[in-house]
């Protein structure tokens, strides 16, 4: 797709002509029985750098070699804040980013909420507005925060501004994570990964 046309379609903001014909609440919308849950007795204090769930990930991992590596902290309250830099091999249209790019970040920055709850959870839903086009060399900041929890859903949502905290609004999202055990990732994933993770890479289940 040619960079005018990625321009053209790319959604203006949430409540815009963009999302017209949306409905009010979707999969993402946190019931009216959800609850603001309390930070769990062993979550990180605000300030507090989130490490990687592991090693190899795209999205926060220090050994993927094209990954996004991803730098969060921890936030006040249910919130986290997060960055990173947009590289060459990062790009979709000459010298943009990539849309997947973007919603890999939004992605990965709700998925580290889960550690103010101490529970393992995957992403369940995830939607995402592209806002503005992002060029490469670009630094994203990006703030989540949970917005209810009903049984094992987590519902929480985000939004990435360029070059700084005040910087334009980018790119933003809603998901729903599901709380899963740790037999999730040993039922689903490649055993030889999972015992790779287990005996050195640092696989850390909070997320």
């Amino acid at each position: 797709m040619a960079v005018n046309e990625v321009i053209a379609f790319a959604p203006q903001s949430i409540g815009s002509h963009a999302s017209a014909g949306r409905p009010a609440t979707s999969a993402t919308t946190a019931p009216p029985d959800a609850v603001l849950p309390e930070r769990a007795a062993d979550a990180p204090p605000p300030g507090t750098p989130l490490a990687s769930h592991y090693d190899h990930c795209f999205g926060c991992g220090p050994r993927h070699p094209q990954g996004l590596r991803l730098s969060a902290v921890a936030g006040e309250g249910l919130a986290v804040n997060a960055e990173f830099t947009v590289q060459p091999g990062h790009q979709g249209g000459p010298g943009l980013v990539h849309g997947g790019i973007l919603v890999t970040a939004m992605d990965e920055t709700l998925g580290t909420l889960n550690w103010h709850l101490s529970e393992a959870a995957v992403t369940g839903r995830l939607e995402t507005d592209l806002v503005l086009p992002v060029l490469v060399g670009s630094v994203l900041h990006i703030r989540a925060e949970i917005t209810g929890v009903h049984r094992r859903k987590v519902f929480c949502e985000a939004e990435a501004r360029i070059g700084d905290e005040d910087g334009p609004i980018a790119v933003r999202a809603k998901a729903v994570f599901i709380q899963v055990r740790l037999e999730h990732f040993t039922k689903h994933g490649r055993p030889e990964d999972i015992d790779a993770a287990l005996t050195g890479d640092g696989l850390s289940l909070a997320r």
